[in-house]
């Protein structure tokens, strides 16, 4: 298929992997920020195409891994307000939060629903007037946007029994944090080809200008990242620092105009608190005042315990780049995902996940990949 066979091709990959072996003379560090990433690089082998000097590091780009215990607690909370619908995505479902999970919190009685989209809640008010459905906005600026046309839909329908709790998160601003810490030595960034499809490539370009830091928006097909790997070991070689993409065929200088004029229309920026990372300014989404009977956390006053974390969980230190998974006591053993400790072994886009699956669960085969 058109898209897809043309970049899984394992001629070209190799050829692009020697490539990157040939041209590389000093160890680098790449971030790749999205968790789809993480997850298309273990599949296909990626890491173990590379030359020893270009090492990969997993970072915050996983919506529902960042979602900090404070937020799941309130979430957990507003599911068990007599009356209220809560619709969430499936991965939300098994996170634990400081006491209990949205699973447990179902299984005690709540009333909780998987949906795949906000659209999906949007029926659900529809069909149950009498009840307040509460949909959890989890995810980037690929999703805030549905979830502002869903509240614009409801708006125009006047559906008086939707509401949104929105946890929605901005990418760049998390990203500069990372870097303003100076935690982790990082010699390039593999940006989200998701996210940058409706920011646009040119939302990275801070990134050389402030930081001097190399950045690249990738697709998920094996030779969309070996091309990015091979763009920024040229940039590092050559002592240059830009933004660029080697997503072409999903990814715009400008981004999605549309898209970003919906999700600005309903939203505006915000702090958010990012698991492991801490509060970031204008790094959140929050209902703008014209549309604030939308919102859940202003509607509904519930009482929320103090967060608590899992202190031997190490999630935070993954989504920084500090630490892998592999250092953690838990991994594999006393966390899977049957049994997860902490959101990174939970979602389809966690590190831990990827590396559970891939490389098995005692973490030491890796996965020989398709070449």
């Amino acid at each position: 298929m058109r898209f897809l066979d043309e970049f899984r091709n394992p001629g070209l990959a190799r050829k692009l992997a020697a490539h990157i072996r040939e041209k590389s003379t000093r160890p680098v560090r790449f971030m790749e920020f999205c968790g789809s990433h993480t997850h298309a690089i273990f599949k296909n082998g990626i890491r173990q195409l590379l030359p020893p000097t270009v090492e990969l590091l997993s970072g915050p780009g996983c919506p529902v891994c960042v979602t900090s215990n404070a937020d799941l607690d309130r979430a957990i909370a507003l599911a068990q307000v007599p009356g209220v619908v809560l619709a969430t995505f499936g991965d939300m479902l098994k996170v634990p939060g400081s006491h209990s999970s949205l699973q447990e919190a179902k299984a005690r009685g709540a009333d909780v629903r998987v949906v795949y989209s906000a659209t999906d809640a949007l029926e659900l008010a529809r069909a149950s007037p009498q009840r307040s459905v509460i949909f959890l906005g989890v995810g980037f600026e690929t999703t805030a946007p549905t979830v502002a046309a869903s509240v614009l839909q409801a708006s125009e329908e006047g559906l008086h029994n939707y509401y949104v709790f929105s946890m929605h998160k901005l990418t760049p601003p998390v990203m500069a944090a990372l870097l303003r810490s100076g935690e982790t030595r990082l010699d390039g960034v593999i940006a989200p080809g998701h996210v940058s499809a409706i920011v646009g490539w040119r939302a990275w370009e801070f990134l050389p200008r402030e930081f001097n830091m190399p950045c690249v928006v990738a697709g998920f097909e094996p030779l969309d990242i070996l091309l990015c790997i091979d763009r920024l070991v040229k940039q590092v070689e050559a002592g240059e620092a830009s933004a660029e993409s080697v997503y072409t065929r999903g990814v715009r200088p400008e981004g999605n105009q549309e898209a970003l004029r919906l999700m600005y229309r309903v939203f505006e920026p915000a702090p958010a608190t990012w698991r492991g990372i801490g509060t970031v300014p204008e790094s959140g989404l929050h209902l703008k005042r014209a549309y604030q009977r939308f919102d859940a956390e202003a509607t509904f006053r519930v009482p929320v315990p103090d967060a608590r974390e899992n202190p031997a969980c190490i999630c935070g230190e993954v989504l920084r780049g500090v630490k892998t998974p592999l250092e953690c006591s838990l991994f594999g053993r006393a966390c899977t995902p049957d049994r997860p400790a902490g959101p990174c072994m939970v979602s389809t886009e966690g590190s831990c996940a990827a590396y559970y699956l891939y490389r098995g669960a005692d973490a030491r085969e890796s996965a020989p990949g398709p070449w």
